[in-house]
């Protein structure tokens, strides 16, 4: 049966982190909202690591750091991610592995000239509010604003999408990340 459920911040994060009720569609399964919105906790907490590890270590051991995080969050090792980065442009539009992923976070490769290092751009903070999230058996998707704030207290806000599958070990795996910047009309 299908259950919609809206969740806010009494599940246990800070208030910061999601700004509004979030609705949730919950076919059954093994993964709970609690545990999609620990990921995605993780996932900027992470970004905030790379960057504060680059600043302070630089950037050898900030790659070290990022590949260790690509490896423990995303799903590589099941197949190819679906990683569509927001400032990512042809030929390398999409990451579907993890060498891509990293070039992608920290820069500093010569197979991905272009990237610069998203992951060093001083990320003090990262706030994430759902507009859904969807969960079905062993798979959940999210939709929604991504806000993070860099050290010179400057926010960029970008629209994200993430796919979770478990893998065998019962891990929610990053298998879908698309981030993209808002739409903004002109005129």
């Amino acid at each position: 049966m299908l259950k919609k459920i809206l969740l806010g911040t009494a599940i246990g994060l800070s208030a910061a982190s999601f700004a509004h009720a979030t609705e949730v569609t919950h076919l059954g399964g093994d993964i709970t909202p609690e545990q999609v919105k620990e990921a995605q906790q993780a996932w900027g907490e992470a970004l905030v690591a790379i960057a504060t590890t680059y600043e302070n270590d630089g950037i050898d051991a900030a790659r070290e750091l990022a590949s260790t995080i690509i490896e423990g969050a995303y799903g590589y090792a099941m197949g190819p991610v679906l990683f569509k980065p927001t400032l990512a442009s042809d030929p390398q539009t999409f990451r579907t592995t993890a060498e891509g992923a990293l070039a992608y976070f920290v820069g500093h490769s010569d197979e991905f000239p272009e990237d610069s290092g998203f992951a060093l751009k001083g990320w003090q903070e990262v706030e994430v509010d759902n507009a859904a999230i969807f969960i079905s058996g062993d798979t959940a998707l999210t939709m929604g604003h991504v806000a993070m704030l860099d050290s010179e207290g400057n926010t960029t806000t970008v629209d994200k999408t993430w796919g979770y599958q478990l893998d065998d070990e019962g891990n929610l795996r990053i298998v879908l990340h698309h981030s993209s910047l808002p739409y903004t009309q002109e005129g």
